[in-house]
Formats: C-alpha cells, sequence, structure tokens
C-alpha cells in the first residue's frame, strides 16, 4: 500500500512540472501505459493544485498511511539528503525545551481610585512619558504600560505598582 500512495505521489508530482514528467517518460518507461492509467493520468493533470492536495489527502486517509513518505532529491554538491533535510540522519531527535521568556510585556489591569497619583508618578519613572501621557495612559486602564521589559525589571516594577495599588500582570 505504501509503494502505491508513494508511486502516485510521484505522478502528482510530474504533473506538476511538465518538463520533468516528459523526462521521466522517456527515460524510465519504456512501454506504453494501459488505457485507464491514461485516463487516470489525463483526470489528474486538470486537477487543480488544490484538488490536488484533497486527492492526497483522501488517499492517505483511504489507504490508512499515517505519515506521507518524504522524497529527498540526492545532490551531491547539497550534502544529499541529510543537508537537505536537518535530522533525516539522526535515529531519534530529542524534544527541544521550550526557550524561558526574557522579554515581558508590563499590563495594567486595574488600579485603587485612592493610589491613581501615585500610579502614575511611578509610570512615569519606567517610562519616557509625560505628566499627560502618563495619566492618559493609567485611565486607559487595562492597558499595556510598556513592553520588552526583561524579566529581573518587570519583576521589580509590578511588584512596586502592586504596593501601591495597581493590579498589573505580565505577558
Amino acid at each position: 500500500m505504501r509503494r502505491s500512495v508513494f508511486t502516485l505521489r510521484v505522478a502528482l508530482s510530474t504533473v506538476m512540472r511538465p518538463a520533468a514528467s516528459a523526462r521521466l517518460s522517456t527515460a524510465s518507461a519504456p512501454h506504453k501505459p494501459t488505457e485507464r492509467v491514461s485516463s487516470i493520468v489525463d483526470e489528474i493533470s486538470r486537477l487543480s493544485l488544490l484538488e490536488v492536495a484533497d486527492l492526497t489527502e483522501a488517499l492517505r486517509v483511504r489507504l490508512g498511511v499515517q505519515q506521507m513518505p518524504v522524497m529527498a532529491i540526492l545532490n551531491p554538491g547539497m550534502g544529499g539528503p541529510a543537508a537537505a533535510f536537518p535530522g533525516a540522519g539522526a535515529a531519534a531527535v530529542p524534544e527541544e525545551k521550550k526557550e524561558e521568556k526574557t522579554a515581558f510585556d508590563l499590563k495594567l489591569e486595574s488600579f485603587d481610585a485612592a493610589s491613581k497619583i501615585k500610579i502614575i508618578k511611578e509610570v512615569r519613572t519606567f517610562t519616557d512619558l509625560g505628566l499627560k501621557e502618563a495619566k492618559e495612559l493609567v485611565e486607559k486602564a487595562p492597558t499595556v504600560l510598556k513592553t520588552g521589559v526583561p524579566k529581573e525589571d518587570a519583576e521589580k516594577i509590578v511588584e512596586k505598582l502592586k504596593q501601591i495599588g495597581a493590579k498589573v500582570v505580565l505577558e
């Protein structure tokens, strides 16, 4: 079954590259295909790219193929298939660890009305905003106060804002 899907995949790829199919037909197929095969080829060659993708998926499901085979083009100048597909030569590649986020956005969710002035003053200390801009920013809550803040600095700012009555989150 896998071979038939692979053969169809090769046939479908030649449909998309007529020049390559001309070379393939003269070099690799000395005999004439049956009428049934010719009619299937004619039908497939009239399909759009979306229809070809649908056909490939339908065949994969019908034939029970979990994963389509990867066709590597051997090119000695490029280092062979291992260079074209990193990890193709490795038996088992361990999962990569997710990188820990180092830059955060500070978002002011809400604040205590009594501490509005203190919050505006504090926002001015870690932004380059004037009094009017800082006041407008704080009044727009919930809003992002600053983006791309390093983790240590962001934690200090959040702690200070929470002490004076603001609800701030790191995103």
